[in-house]
């Protein structure tokens, strides 16, 4: 069971690329996939191979109850009748102390992580017999929960809004709704990020020890720190998501039985956060190099130096630092372009900051947002160098790809990206320092000797380094080493548990 958050089978990206290779190329093995979205959504973003067997897709923040119109495998008539017993009663008595503890546990200075995993398995007990919107949304909880951070977030007590509180809560409301679905069982749970993905993992490890495998591609824990400081929401609400976060991710590393990591900078976030090192590996991202090769450059090409990059616009890809840097490079190459390809929809608001950025510089002629493009082989031969000006990485399938191409790079020393690029292939500069970027892309736009051997230099680095079949084998005797796993775990010893015991 593989479960995305975000991207595959919807969305695109660099998670998307390597999902979609391994559901291709791994053989001898079947998947189901979880995808958590924000919102619905009917069509894949790109043609699922056989090994796929089954999506299972949960949009948490629809503002429909995903029961309302889609089947999770249970008979309508028994989601009526969960509705119908669920009651105040029940609901005080058996859930709102699973809300406290839950509280308790996450403002807590020193985490106890058997203790959460109890919680949740508490809950998700209690979710086998009752509702999961009908409780979560009962006055009830809700009292239990605002009195507790009246008595308990006292930092911020004074300055605290309804807002705020209703926020807090509507947090839990979404990120535990995956709590309250059930799973297939599979022989392996694989997650792509140490975060809330991980409740239908548990879920699997509570009915069937099934063991629990976690890729770390970009720092969960890093980016979401990223994101909450540059936020707007008040210092209670960056307290609590911050506190919630870390509690997750820390049982992430904790009840993971292999943590596999695309690079080795995110091994000292994961180590931070109590990941044993014995369960920590790393497999690079490989490529198919027969596909991504160097290739003439597309007629439809009008011959004007050209950036190209691929990139999701949002925030971490910091697509505001790449407008900059165009803009500073145009006053020594008149004509260049930057040519960037990705969804446009990911995040709407930024997009329009982007939009209105270059407008303001008129830019209009020099920096092109084309969108989606469904041949991500093709999008680097358009270019005469590729960039990624990211803030946050884990090992970029960009950067390999292009350089699988033959196409020097110019990326922000971030994530895991030198242990791909390095001074031979292309440049590496700070994140947001869009001068240096410049300087850069100038660099190579107008030394022709110079781009062209870096381009020959990171074909062969890698075809020698970050091939597909190393990618692939890694993976498969990854899965296979758990296909007899007899594991079983510490709440399963307890015996009969259930969510009054907690």
């Amino acid at each position: 069971m593989l479960i995305t958050e975000g991207n595959y089978p919807f969305y695109g990206g660099g998670i998307s690329t390597w999902a979609h290779t391994l559901c291709n190329e791994t053989k001898g093995i079947e998947y189901y996939i979880y995808s958590i979205n924000a919102n619905y959504e009917s069509k894949y973003n790109c043609e699922l191979p056989k090994s796929v067997k089954k999506v299972i897709q949960l949009p948490i923040w629809s503002p429909n109850e995903p029961h309302d119109y889609l089947n999770f495998g249970k008979q309508y008539y028994k989601i009526v009748r969960r509705k119908e017993i669920t009651d105040f009663k029940t609901i005080d008595i058996e859930f709102v102390p699973l809300i406290k503890k839950l509280l308790d546990i996450i403002y807590s200075e020193k985490k106890d992580l058997d203790e959460l995993y109890n919680v949740l398995f508490s809950m998700w007990s209690y979710f086998q017999m009752y509702d999961y919107k009908k409780t979560m949304t009962s006055k009830c909880v809700w009292d239990a929960y605002k009195n507790y951070m009246n008595d308990n977030a006292t930092s911020y007590k004074q300055s605290t809004t309804l807002i705020d509180l209703t926020t807090g809560l509507r947090w839990v409301y979404r990120f535990l709704m995956p709590i309250s679905i059930d799973v297939p069982k599979v022989n392996v749970s694989h997650i792509t990020i140490a975060g809330f993905t991980v409740l239908p993992a548990l879920i699997a490890k509570f009915k069937h020890n099934t063991p629990l495998i976690l890729t770390e591609h970009g720092v969960f824990i890093r980016e979401r720190l990223l994101a909450i400081n540059s936020s707007n929401y008040s210092n209670f609400l960056k307290d609590f998501l911050i506190r919630f976060s870390e509690s997750i991710t820390r049982l992430v590393y904790y009840k993971s039985d292999l943590i596999l990591s695309v690079n080795k900078f995110n091994t000292k976030w994961e180590k931070n956060y109590g990941a044993d090192p014995k369960k920590i590996k790393i497999i690079y991202n490989g490529i198919d190099t027969d596909k991504f090769r160097p290739i003439i450059r597309p007629k439809t090409n009008d011959g004007r130096p050209t950036v190209v990059a691929a990139a999701r616009i949002f925030e971490l890809k910091d697509i505001i630092t790449m407008i900059k840097s165009c803009n500073v490079a145009r006053r020594t190459i008149p004509n260049v372009k930057y040519l960037i390809y990705g969804n446009k929809n990911a995040v709407p608001e930024y997009t329009k900051q982007c939009e209105a950025l270059i407008k303001e510089l008129n830019l209009e002629n020099h920096f092109i947002l084309a969108g989606h493009h469904s041949e991500p082989h093709k999008i680097f031969p358009e270019g005469d160098i590729s960039i990624l000006t990211s803030i946050s990485e884990g090992f970029p399938y960009t950067v390999i790809e292009s350089m699988s191409c033959g196409i020097p790079v110019v990326a922000t020393d971030v994530g895991g990206v030198n242990e791909a690029l390095n001074s031979d292939c292309g440049f590496l500069c700070k994140a947001k320092d869009y001068k240096d970027i410049a300087k850069k892309v100038i660099t190579l736009l107008t030394d022709d000797k110079l781009r062209l051997q870096m381009g020959k230099n990171a074909r062969a680095r890698i075809i020698d380094n970050f091939a597909i079949n190393d990618f692939i084998s890694n993976y498969e005797e990854s899965y296979k080493s758990f296909f007899n796993y007899k594991k079983t775990d510490k709440i399963h010893q307890k015996g009969k548990i259930n969510y009054k015991s907690v």
